[in-house]
């Protein structure tokens, strides 16, 4: 047996050619309107299986959700039911590595071998080889986290309890994600799936154990989840919900998807956040200026990926200002970082003096992750901007600026606000937009 499984259903559920795939994966994930930044990323998620013409967009909410993941979590636990070979338990397999268009994902083995004593877990390569419910998990997971390990089970025959089993044994901290992968009801009319489904749903936020095939194609490993994920009170959010005749199938046998995420408590309020992120802001600036090393706390939510801006204002005018679109770092080091920039770098003011900074203050942006605007024409795009709350991003001919949404404060108008942003990436003023890239993110944000 090759040590690597190689992708099962590339071209058929998903594209083949790499390019076309992370494409395809990235038009899905930037369909997913994000209201707010993430502080805080899910422990779990429920997601369909079904072809990304088909159920990629639900599945996009869920994947959405690990935009403070990357670098965090470091192993993925799968589980999917079997559609091509029985198996009593849950099969691990014996490779390496599965493939897919976008890479290699590694298998942890020395998780599997921590359940291996389980008599539920057995080893079976034949019920990985043609298995799609899991597969096709995996490029959402490679570019939402890069590099991780794969825990996958094709899970058959199984009750709850021993479902149940393996997932506590290999639960883990905040490096660990589960995933459970399954449909929800086939091959009825339009009408009816949707009463079915809308009453499975409610069993799944209940955190039912006794769903069954005709419900959820993957009942058996949902069922001793949810068993867990009630034990450990973990809060459950529905993301969203459609079936095939909403996408791209007919009305008269669709099949039902959804997409769930769940949360463990503990999350850190926002003023916590705030106070935080202005110390880090500040602390990096007077380091600097003192000549001494700088620290940043050890909380873990700062080590999790972020995009930042800091601004600074000088008796209520700008007096620096930068920042990250995308989260490349951790977020604790992405603001002290951009506060040393925005203090000594920006390129518009000279660098920050130990004289002046007294009278300086400060402000800390998190941002949500960029999000594409797709629109017709002007019109429409200008329909579709939120004044007072959209952060704007704008790229033609090899050039790009950003509005932070407080710009708003001193352009009120829509199109004078992409004017001046036109004008602030170099672009003509008549550049027509339809020409442009524009993307749309929000900010929570906090101001000394």
């Amino acid at each position: 047996m090759s040590s690597v499984r190689p992708a099962a259903v590339a071209g058929m559920f998903y594209p083949a050619d790499p390019r076309i795939l992370a494409a395809e994966v990235d038009d899905l994930l930037g369909g997913v309107e994000q209201r707010a930044p993430r502080l805080a990323y899910p422990k779990a998620l429920i997601v369909p299986h079904a072809g990304y013409v088909y159920s990629g967009g639900v599945a996009a909410h869920a994947y959405d959700e690990l935009a403070a993941a990357r670098g965090r979590v470091r192993r993925v636990v799968l589980l999917g039911p079997t559609h091509r070979v029985a198996v009593r338990g849950l099969a691990a397999p014996s490779v390496e590595a599965f493939a897919t268009p976008l890479g290699a994902v590694r298998i942890d083995r020395a998780a599997l071998q921590a359940v291996r004593d389980l008599p539920q877990v057995v080893a079976s390569d034949a019920a990985h080889a043609r298995e799609h419910s899991l597969e096709v998990q995996l490029p959402f997971l490679q570019k939402m986290l890069g590099d991780f390990a794969l825990v996958p089970f094709a899970v058959g025959a199984a009750s709850v309890q021993e479902v149940a089993a393996v997932i506590e044994r290999l639960w883990g901290g905040p490096e660990t994600l589960v995933v459970i992968s399954t449909d929800l009801s086939h091959y009825h009319p339009y009408q009816t799936a949707r009463a079915l489904d809308g009453a499975t749903l409610e069993r799944i936020a209940a955190f039912s154990t006794d769903l069954d095939h005709e419900e959820a194609c993957g009942a058996t490993p949902l069922n001793g989840f949810l068993s867990v994920a009630r034990r450990k009170n973990l809060s459950l959010r529905k993301l969203a919900a459609c079936n095939s005749g909403d996408t791209a199938g007919g009305k008269d046998q669709v099949v039902g998807y959804s997409a769930f995420a769940l949360d463990e408590a503990g999350a850190i309020s926002r003023d916590e956040v705030g106070k935080a992120l202005l110390s880090i802001a500040r602390g990096s600036i007077e380091s600097r200026l003192a000549a001494r090393s700088r620290t940043i706390p050890a909380a873990p939510w700062l080590a999790q990926a972020g995009a930042s801006f800091v601004t600074l204002t000088k008796d209520d005018a700008l007096r620096g200002c930068i920042g990250s679109l995308e989260p490349r770092r951790t977020l604790g080091e992405d603001v002290a970082q951009n506060a040393l920039g925005a203090a000594f770098h920006d390129p518009r003011f000279p660098a920050m003096t130990a004289a002046e900074w007294p009278q300086c203050r400060v402000e800390v942006s998190l941002l949500s992750t960029p999000k594409p605007l797709r629109f017709a024409d002007e019109a429409d795009l200008l329909a579709q901007i939120r004044a007072g709350e959209d952060g704007l991003i704008v790229e033609a001919d090899g050039k790009r600026a950003t509005f932070l949404p407080q710009v708003w404060e001193d352009i009120g108008d829509k199109r004078q606000f992409i004017d001046h942003l036109l004008k602030k990436a170099g672009l003509p003023a008549d550049t027509r937009l339809t020409r442009c890239k524009l993307f749309r993110y929000r900010v929570a944000k906090w101001k000394e």
